[in-house]
């Protein structure tokens, strides 16, 4: 039933101000000291180099589609990836209220949620089809489904629609009560139920990891056909997506597993520490961290761009 969880109980362990011993106050303090500093440092050198890298590489291609009429498969994925992660570091902004929380009721921290979701689910799986159009740059296409891939546009539509149904599922997931009750707001919000940090692990970590292994198997073990650029000079043509699969894959494995971790306090009933606290909001500014590097290395890194 829709309200089989109640998660009235949990709080933030620095909301639980019930110390007893002197040792637990200076914890407190530390802890509230690193992540004020993490977030200072984080809109103040991340935020805007992230969003000058994304409005650069945004001028780029559309000054590019309006001087040749034509854009590249592999461009129209990397324009889509960007304005994803552009609305990310948007989102980011809901970081700028830490050590504390901002304060919004149950709906409208659910609405930003999805919009959060629907970015993190959208980039990653983008990403996913940039590394099979690069498999078809190598190896062209003998089958139906290798030249649907090329199909950008199509592709790109198949993603949105999948990552607004995984939205909406964990937008469910969040909860369906005290809607008009306000509360500390976090964008994968504390009070969601379980299995929302669980499917977010499946399908916003595991199941593209598995799939970004496949792509770097195929690339790497597959013998090329003779008249294909040697491997190398493959990925010195198209550095860009290989460098953000890497850096994604490093910031969102710290990130998802520390939402794991969440998940086994909520199993066990447990609000945990202000040390498990304190890791868990490093992890969310470091994804977000993610998202400008990515921006910065498609402008550092594709040649349309550089």
């Amino acid at each position: 039933r829709m309200t089989s969880h109640n998660m009235t109980w949990i709080s933030y362990p620095s909301k639980n101000l019930a110390f007893t011993s002197p040792e637990e106050i200076e914890a407190f303090i530390a802890s509230q000291n690193i992540i004020s500093r993490v977030m200072h440092c984080y809109i103040a050198f991340f935020v805007p180099t992230g969003l000058i890298a994304g409005i650069c590489i945004l001028i780029i291609f559309i000054k590019n589609y309006l001087q040749y009429k034509v854009m590249e498969n592999l461009d129209l994925l990397l324009l889509h990836f960007t304005i994803s992660n552009i609305i990310m570091i948007f989102l980011s902004f809901t970081v700028i209220p830490r050590p504390d929380y901002l304060k919004a009721a149950h709906l409208a921290c659910n609405v930003l949620s999805f919009f959060f979701n629907f970015s993190y689910f959208n980039s990653q799986y983008v990403l996913i089809l940039m590394l099979l159009i690069l498999l078809l740059k190598r190896f062209p296409p003998r089958t139906a489904l290798g030249k649907a891939i090329q199909r950008p546009v199509l592709c790109a539509g198949f993603v949105l629609t999948y990552t607004f149904c995984l939205s909406l599922t964990e937008a469910v997931l969040v909860g369906t009560e005290n809607y008009h009750l306000e509360t500390d707001c976090q964008l994968d919000p504390l009070f969601a139920w379980p299995e929302y940090e669980i499917i977010k692990f499946t399908f916003g970590f595991g199941i593209p990891l598995f799939l970004q292994i496949l792509c770097f198997t195929f690339l790497f073990a597959k013998a090329a056909p003779a008249e294909a650029p040697a491997l190398r000079r493959h990925i010195r043509t198209y550095p860009a997506p290989y460098i953000i699969s890497i850096t994604i894959y490093i910031c969102r494995l710290f990130y998802n597993v520390m939402l794991l971790f969440r998940t086994t306090f909520k199993l066990r009933k447990s609000i945990g520490t202000t040390k498990n606290e304190l890791v868990m909001n490093i992890a969310e500014i470091v994804l977000f961290c993610e998202s400008c590097a990515s921006l910065v290395f498609i402008l550092c890194f594709h040649k349309p761009c550089k």
